[in-house]
């Protein structure tokens, strides 16, 4: 009877850890074996970045090839940049997030953004691995920000500073690639 239960037992054993292996159960970081692995928590900060920078290498940080230019047809830029565009750059340059509450913190206010065209031309078609013959297109953009920039220090003596005529330049290049050539874009193409 005994070798019966320690058969059972062993079978059980081998079920349990057959079932902890499956890809359902993977678990990074410490494991505790049959305890459940404690939650790890994530700063805020760390998870902005990273959602941050995905959303930057997605929206902006691609360049599209597009089909070719029709011949004698005006070669116009894409989009200019967006407000969102402009307030991301703006915010890798002079950065307003973070601070500390009660001690130090900067925010802006009131903000409008002028986009002014600088430069839309095109240069003669080339040979570009991984896309084949192509021509690049720049367009230089002129950002100006106006806002309002509200200071405020908590230590050692309170006080707010507000700039009410507070402006940022930003120049912004957006270039993409137009295919040169008879272009084959249907179903079935490669590229």
């Amino acid at each position: 009877m005994s070798h019966r239960m320690l058969s059972v037992a062993f079978v059980a054993l081998v079920l349990a850890a057959l079932g902890m292996t499956t890809g359902c159960n993977t678990v990074y970081g410490p494991h505790l074996g049959l305890f459940a692995t404690p939650p790890i928590p994530v700063s805020p900060y760390f998870q902005d970045r990273l959602e941050d920078q995905a959303v930057w290498q997605e929206r902006y940080a691609r360049v599209p090839v597009l089909g070719p230019i029709p011949a004698g047809a005006p070669h116009v830029a894409m989009d200019p940049p967006s407000e969102d565009e402009v307030m991301r750059v703006l915010e890798k340059a002079q950065p307003v997030e973070g601070g500390t509450p009660f001690l130090h913190t900067t925010q802006r206010d009131n903000v409008r953004i002028v986009v002014e065209p600088i430069a839309d031309y095109v240069d003669p078609p080339r040979v570009y691995p991984l896309i084949g013959p192509a021509q690049l297109h720049h367009a230089h953009y002129k950002c100006i920000i106006y806002y309002t920039k509200t200071t405020r220090v908590g230590w050692p003596i309170p006080y707010t500073d507000t700039d009410q005529e507070a402006q940022e330049v930003l120049y912004i290049d957006h270039n993409h690639f137009h295919m040169v050539g008879n272009v084959d874009t249907g179903p079935g193409a490669q590229f």
